[in-house]
Formats: C-alpha cells, structure tokens, sequence
C-alpha cells in the first residue's frame, strides 16, 4: 500500500497495489471521497479530497509512505 498527499490538490491518495494504474470506473462515494477500479473490478486506490479540512496540517507534513507486505 502506498500513500501519498498532494498539496497542490489538497487530495490523499491510497493506492491499493502499491503503484498508480489507470483506472477503468472511478465512483464518487461522497463529494470528496472518490474510489478507482481497475478494468477487472480490482480495487486500485481511494481519494479523499479537501484533506486539509479533515486532518491536522501537521500530521499532512509526513503522510507519504510505502508499505509493502512480502508473502
């Protein structure tokens, strides 16, 4: 899983499989909560929009990470 925040956009950005992949179906849950498909119907990542407004700025600082789990 990889998480990454765009300042710019002020969006957070969960991508599933560790990597972006161009999405086949986006579905907007609220009007700032966006979920991307994959062509198969595989979940690829989940956007949240004006994050600024729903976490401390402090804590949007070092939200960037990678978490990889080996089998």
């Amino acid at each position: 899983m990889k998480i990454t925040y765009d300042t710019i956009a002020d969006a957070l950005y969960i991508y599933t499989n560790g990597h972006k992949k161009k999405a086949k179906k986006t579905e907007q849950v609220r009007p700032d909560l966006l979920v991307d498909f994959g062509s198969k119907g595989e979940l690829l990542g989940i956007e949240i929009l004006d994050v600024s407004a729903k976490m401390p700025k402090s804590a949007l600082k070092s939200v960037n990470f990678e978490l990889s789990a080996e089998k």
